[in-house]
């Protein structure tokens, strides 16, 4: 029988090593605001946050009573004593139940109902594999468990024969894989309360919220488990945030998009859709507030698109000329860049995960990523003002020839930056895990013994132990009470646990790439699509030289068994 063993503690490590590359943080506004109160996060010492328990509404159960065993006798039972064998253990049957582990694994515990007597037992998983075969005696329990190598349903078979009378019953029922793969979709705008797209026109009232239609829009089908949406938050006059959860579920206190006054804040959320195929947007601000949702993506239960995360990796950086032409990307003007068959990415991905950062823009404007040669969409992914360097995650598919296309939505110019973090396609095995929102970490807990993330330090999270099929976690980072200008960077972690424990830890090698860049006194968001590395480690790095305070949550994580 298999178990998921998913744990959070968290450690700290300060480190003065000198400043490495990456974007410095430009003076100016990002996204600021208050962050959504939420659980205590765990420190040194601190109890462990239970994942198995927030994924368990995905870990489903499937049962088939006694009832439906069907029953048969054996070729050659037709008459004579043959037939009066056929006829002995009466009450012979199956009971069949059924969970799911993880995202392609089942454990199946098979009940059978008999008289004394020996008997064979064969379990049929439905997806050609070999069946397993088993001898049993009597009443008793038998356990199995199994792994799908694609996502979707299957009909598990199971029967049971009993030589001596003759006699066989078989039990059947459907079962569905808990993991989800991506479909990549053409960047679309679902919902804008600015003109009445996908709900009423108007802003969305203080404390109240808004819902994003997603299963049965256009060409997503129902039954979606998840989406990928850029929510913007504008029109903003107090600070707030936004919270995005499935309707029909109870809203999380972990928080989206952190904004002030006057901010127009774009994130990335991968959020679960809910059965009636929609996603509740919540305005947690005193005022009200225009939202926008663009989705460049979505989950489903079907064999599709499995992800693998990568550290990240610098692909564009339009300062150096690299993966592009060197100087800056003028304004109504688009870059393509090759993404399939470079730097580790394999060709033939369908979709790819970024962050994208723009740093020494000339004017406001904004920022919309795109799959190589199609037409311009009206979505965006980033908005900045004039001198500002803001980050967000992306997740875009990928054009025909394996590129993608950047367009500089303002008039005047602005540096780009593009790190891969993960790509998704047929031939990746980490399947999407949506979990009820959990606050791993939160610096400003009186209960975190270490206080905020010190400057030019990190912190050490390890997120899963003794579980090699977790590939990555879904993470919204948000920084606040910053003192001056820096930016974040997530990696994983060299190191073993046991290492850390025994004080024989190797510094790591500090990250070049940033996740998000902050000014003093500001708030900024950013969705982070981590990988676990080698040991379930993922390592913070505060690349700035003042202390700041750290708000990590974690809504999902993939899995490759």
């Amino acid at each position: 029988m298999r178990s998921r063993r998913l744990v959070v503690s968290v450690a700290v490590i300060a480190a003065t090593i000198g400043f490495a590359p990456g974007i410095a943080a430009a003076a100016g506004p990002v996204a600021p605001g208050p962050v959504a109160p939420g659980p205590v996060a765990p420190g040194m010492g601190a109890p462990a946050v239970d994942l198995a328990k927030a994924a368990a509404p995905g870990l489903k159960t499937f049962s088939s009573p006694a009832e439906r065993s069907v029953r048969k006798a054996l070729p050659g039972a037709k008459s004579g004593v043959a037939a009066q064998q056929a006829a002995g253990n009466p009450d012979l049957a199956l009971v069949l139940n059924a969970t799911a582990t993880t995202a392609h694994a089942f454990d199946l515990e098979t009940t059978i109902v008999s008289a004394d007597s020996a008997l064979k037992v064969t379990v049929d998983w439905g997806d050609g594999s070999a069946p397993d075969g088993m001898d049993a005696h009597g009443s008793t329990l038998l356990k199995n468990s199994h792994t799908y190598a694609k996502l979707g349903q299957y009909t598990v078979r199971v029967a049971v024969t009993d030589p001596a009378n003759q006699a066989e019953v078989v039990n059947e029922f459907q079962i569905m894989t808990a993991g989800s793969d991506f479909v990549a979709h053409t960047p679309t705008r679902l919902l804008d309360t600015r003109d009445g797209t996908g709900a009423v026109r108007g802003k969305v009232p203080a404390y109240g919220s808004t819902r994003v239609k997603v299963g049965g829009n256009g060409t997503i089908p129902e039954g979606v488990t998840a989406v990928a949406l850029n929510v913007t938050v504008t029109n903003t006059t107090s600070g707030g945030h936004v919270t995005a959860f499935a309707e029909g579920t109870d809203r999380p206190t972990t928080s989206n998009v952190n904004f002030e006054a006057g901010q127009s804040v774009p994130n990335l959320v991968i959020v679960p859709v809910g059965k009636n195929g929609y996603v509740e947007l919540a305005n947690r601000g005193s005022a009200s507030v225009d939202l926008i949702a663009d989705v460049t993506g979505y989950f489903t239960h079907a064999d599709a698109a499995g992800y693998t995360p990568m550290a990240p990796v610098r692909f564009v950086d339009t300062r150096e000329g690299l993966g592009t032409a060197r100087g800056q990307l003028q304004g109504q003007k688009t870059f393509g860049t090759k993404i399939s068959g470079l730097r580790g990415v394999p060709a033939g991905i369908t979709a790819v995960a970024l962050n994208v950062t723009v740093t020494n823009p000339r004017e406001a404007g904004h920022l919309s990523v795109f799959p190589g040669g199609g037409s311009v969409p009206i979505t965006s992914n980033l908005n900045f003002t004039a001198g500002q360097t803001v980050a967000n995650a992306v997740i875009v598919p990928v054009g025909p020839d394996g590129t993608i296309d950047v367009r500089n939505g303002a008039w005047a110019g602005t540096d780009v930056v593009v790190d891969v973090v993960g790509y998704y396609s047929t031939q990746s095995k980490a399947a999407y895990m949506p979990i009820t929102s959990v606050r791993l970490l939160d610096t400003r807990d009186p209960r975190w013994t270490h206080g905020p993330m010190q400057g030019r330090g990190y912190i050490w999270h390890p997120l899963s132990v003794d579980e090699p099929g977790i590939a990555g976690f879904v993470l919204n980072t948000t920084v606040t009470n910053t003192a001056g200008a820096g930016f974040l960077s997530v990696a994983p972690d060299p190191n073993t646990r046991e290492q850390y424990r025994l004080g024989r830890q190797v510094f790591p090698d500090r990250p070049t790439a940033s996740t998000l860049n902050w000014t003093a006194r500001r708030t900024v968001p950013n969705l982070v699509q981590a990988a676990a590395g080698n040991n379930g480690i993922v390592d913070y790095w505060n690349q700035g030289w003042d202390n700041t305070d750290l708000i990590v949550d974690i809504f999902g994580y993939y899995e490759s068994n």
